[in-house]
């Protein structure tokens, strides 16, 4: 299994330059806890992730130093740069990549540096259980029927 086959594929997202209120409430539009910074690249080559701004970023880096969220900007408070990972990558490889770092999130990356999701800590787990209950349900039926 791949990190592209794990990730989620519909994203939140945010600009650097916009308020860290704008971002927050698109985290409560769309009931998530992290956005991906992209910025527009100059050419053809699209939108690169340069960070990520999470809910705890908002609360640790501007509401616990008393910062105007509409006046502070994204680029301000986001965990940068972003930490990514290729779509074709193990997800054992990115399970690594996410302790060494120290994440919960990787942005997952396809062709071109192209963003295409975002791989959580939780949807590793999430897939970790349902493997694991396919494999009790396995040894479930095979278990010999002792007669009453």
């Amino acid at each position: 299994m791949n990190a592209g086959q794990l990730c989620s594929r519909i994203l939140a997202t945010a600009s650097p330059d916009e308020s860290v209120r704008a971002a927050a409430r698109r985290m409560e539009e769309y009931d998530v806890g992290t956005l991906v910074v992209l910025q527009e690249s100059r050419g053809d080559r699209g939108a690169r992730a340069v960070g990520v701004i999470t809910d705890r970023d908002i609360a640790v880096r501007c509401v616990a130093r008393n910062l105007d969220p509409d006046e502070i900007l994204v680029s301000e408070v986001m965990s940068a740069p972003a930490r990514t990972i290729r779509d074709d990558t193990p997800v054992e490889d990115a399970l690594t990549k996410m302790a060494a770092a120290g994440s919960r999130r990787l942005v997952v990356t396809a062709e071109g540096d192209r963003v295409a999701g975002l791989l959580s800590l939780d949807d590793v787990l999430e897939e970790m259980t349902r493997r694991a209950a396919a494999i009790g349900k396995l040894l479930e039926k095979q278990q010999p029927r002792v007669p009453a």
